[in-house]
């Protein structure tokens, strides 16, 4: 996985990997600055926060790099945070989405640590869009992740998979609490599968069968349940759709008579604002999960799944 974002962030990270040299070098355990009693683990965005807390319970200290209310894509690395890697005893991260991440891992922790995009072959992106004939989205699909869509957390089923393979992770780390990490690995692994057969039973009858979105993130939860996803932007929130592309999913909604187009949390909702009144439509919060928003309180990822089953429900009139 290449050419996922330009790597905005590389230089100032090397730096500061050169400045924390004599820092990282001070630790032989990987626990620098936490707590010796427990696994310290960075995560690079909240889905694998989450499956690491999970998981861990009390044996595991976990930073997540991606603050709340950020939005993770195009992260860039402060010293700290490149120090908290280097210090880390397992760094989880999804190898493509994050390219600061990506070169702070190779330079400071290749040996301790684990890319979740290699429990599964991941989808094409092309595939993550229904694309018109003739038509590409406005280009910026290309070269995104490789080629790959990166937002596998969204299908419950591969998000269990992580999970057992971060188990196996942390075992190493701590071969004394593998047991543990295994049980934790096997409750979460229940709950995902509750997750995942709500979805399939709520989403199996339903009037539309097509979401319009701002941000084409739900490649994997439409794959799964058998949805069509109609992305107005591409994988990058950050890129904006052309003219012709607005124009062609304004088109295709009315096709579907889409009653709501979805926007996300953590970007701005207005390129959705504008299909849905070009089309007569409202607009709904379909959560990416890509990160919590800063007022998200005590909600977490099956609680926030489940706050997108209902708001699909309602979208799509399903029974």
């Amino acid at each position: 996985m290449t050419n996922r974002f330009p790597f905005r962030a590389v230089a100032a990270a090397t730096t500061a990997v050169l400045a924390l040299t004599g820092v990282a070098a001070c630790s032989d355990d990987g626990t620098a600055g936490g707590d010796p009693q427990r696994v310290n683990v960075v995560a690079a965005l909240y889905p694998l926060q989450f499956v690491v807390e999970r998981i861990g319970g009390d044996a595991v200290q976990v930073t997540n790099l991606v603050k709340p209310g950020a939005e993770p894509h195009d992260l860039e690395l402060n010293p700290g945070q490149v120090g908290q890697i280097a210090r880390a005893k397992l760094v989880v991260y999804l190898k493509g989405f994050q390219p600061a991440v990506d070169e702070a891992v190779a330079q400071n922790a290749a040996d301790r640590s684990f890319d979740v995009s290699t429990v599964q072959p991941l989808l094409d992106a092309t595939a993550a869009v229904h694309e018109h004939e003739g038509e590409d989205a406005g280009g910026e699909h290309e070269g995104e992740a490789g080629g790959k869509d990166p937002h596998l957390w969204l299908d419950p089923t591969r998000l269990a998979a992580v999970a057992d393979r971060v188990a196996e992770q942390l075992g190493e780390a701590d071969p004394a609490r593998k047991a543990d990490f295994t049980t934790r690995a096997q409750a979460l692994r229940a709950d995902l599968e509750k997750l995942d057969a709500d979805f399939t039973t709520g989403l199996k009858t339903c009037q539309r069968r097509e979401i319009v979105t701002s941000h084409a993130a739900f490649g994997y939860l439409a794959a799964r349940y058998q949805l069509t996803q109609v992305g107005i932007s591409g994988l990058n929130p950050d890129n904006d759709p052309s003219p012709q592309r607005l124009a062609d999913v304004a088109k295709e909604a009315r096709e579907h008579q889409a009653t709501t187009i979805f926007f996300e949390t953590l970007v701005s909702p207005k390129v959705a604002d504008t299909i849905a009144r070009e089309v007569g439509a409202k607009t709904a919060v379909l959560d990416p999960l890509e990160g919590l928003s800063a007022d998200n309180g005590n909600a977490d990822y099956l609680s926030v799944m489940r706050a997108n089953l209902q708001t699909l429900r309602t979208g799509l009139s399903c029974s």
